[in-house]
């Protein structure tokens, strides 16, 4: 295991009950950190943030969404198809075409605070 830097650790061992009270208060429960972690893995993945990037702007079909991002139907489908089952994307159907777009403000504000600070 590699040493840890001294500029991240203490040179001594002092604890601060109250900032350590502190911080255990504004822990969240163990469900809502899994549910938190699945949902940061699946808006990680570089396909799926091109994917949530384009649904930014506006709803769109498959078809529509692929030419975008530069992907097969299919392998958008496959993403699209994981973002829905995560609470991320949904989905309606017109006729033959399926269009989709971000589940909520949420999603949208994280997607746009991600990339404003990639940016910086």
């Amino acid at each position: 295991m590699p040493a840890i830097p001294a500029e991240d650790t203490c040179e001594t061992n002092c604890v601060h009950p109250e900032a350590v009270a502190a911080a255990q208060a504004a822990l969240p429960d163990e469900i809502c950190v899994e549910r938190a972690t699945s949902f940061l893995k699946l808006v990680g993945d570089p396909t799926r943030l091109k994917i949530l990037s384009a649904l930014t702007s506006s709803e769109l079909c498959v078809c529509d969404l692929a030419v975008a991002i530069g992907l097969s139907e299919s392998a958008t489908s496959h993403q699209l198809r994981l973002l829905r089952t995560g609470r991320v994307v949904t989905s309606r159907k017109e006729g033959r075409a399926v269009y989709y777009r971000l589940l909520d403000h949420h999603v949208t504000i994280l997607i746009a605070n991600a990339l404003d600070h990639a940016r910086e």
